[in-house]
């Protein structure tokens, strides 16, 4: 097993049951962490800032999944995307490369082949990325660690609760996209019970406060929801 594959976490997007576990048998045999989702909706459910690569399947129910990665990238996240496909046109592959896609890989494949793709897109991914350090996100002095679920501020600890750290990964992953109340009760409260809308507001307040300067990138668009804005400062 490659140990050094143990903090990178994959998310395998495949309808099929059989692909699904074939592949997260053997990228975990790899020493990769794995989650699966059956759909493009279950896929933009458990999508998460600890997610270093997607293997998306483009034929599926729904949302297909050249879909689900336009709109992640009209979202402004770079997550490293491997389409996987019964389909091998210059066309398809043309796509998927367009919309952001990073590799493609046509059905049936070896998992070898897969394998060293993964390790390919990685490799190039790993220095893409300024704002994303391992296991961590960075703005200027704003540092968000994924291990120890902290937060610091010009190198001072940050004290947030489980739901504000949610919120703040939420925002800043996806810095520039606005997010509804209901879109940030979804995505950070998950299986917490009933939670009214304006529960939002008190904790982003209490957010604000405690991250300092970098509360005022979070900005309240009147009618839609919030926002972490780069451009604010």
């Amino acid at each position: 097993m490659e140990t050094n594959n143990k903090d990178i976490d994959i998310l395998i997007v495949d309808d099929e049951p059989d692909i699904r576990e074939i592949l997260q048998f053997n990228l975990q045999n790899e020493g990769y962490n794995i989650d699966l989702a059956e759909s493009s909706e279950q896929a933009a459910k458990l999508l998460s800032p600890k997610h270093q690569l997607i293997l998306l399947d483009v034929m599926m129910g729904g949302i297909s999944g050249f879909k689900f990665a336009d709109q992640l990238r009209k979202d402004g996240n770079t997550i490293p995307i491997i389409f996987l496909t019964a389909k091998d046109t210059e066309n398809d592959m043309l796509t998927g490369f367009s919309i952001g896609g990073d590799d493609y890989i046509s059905k049936p494949f070896s998992i070898k082949e897969v394998v060293a793709r993964v390790r390919s897109v990685l490799k190039r991914a790993g220095g893409q990325k300024n704002n994303v350090q391992k296991n961590s996100l960075v703005v200027n002095d704003l540092v968000i660690d994924f291990d120890t679920k902290t937060v610091t501020v010009e190198n001072k600890a940050v004290e947030l609760t489980k739901t504000e750290f949610n919120i703040l990964v939420l925002l800043v992953q996806n810095a520039g996209r606005i997010f509804s109340r209901a879109d940030i009760l979804d995505k950070a409260w998950k299986d917490d019970g009933i939670v009214l809308e304006r529960t939002v507001d008190v904790h982003i307040a209490r957010l604000r406060k405690k991250i300092g300067i970098y509360g005022d990138y979070i900005i309240n668009r009147t009618g839609y929801g919030y926002t972490f804005n780069l451009q604010n400062k």
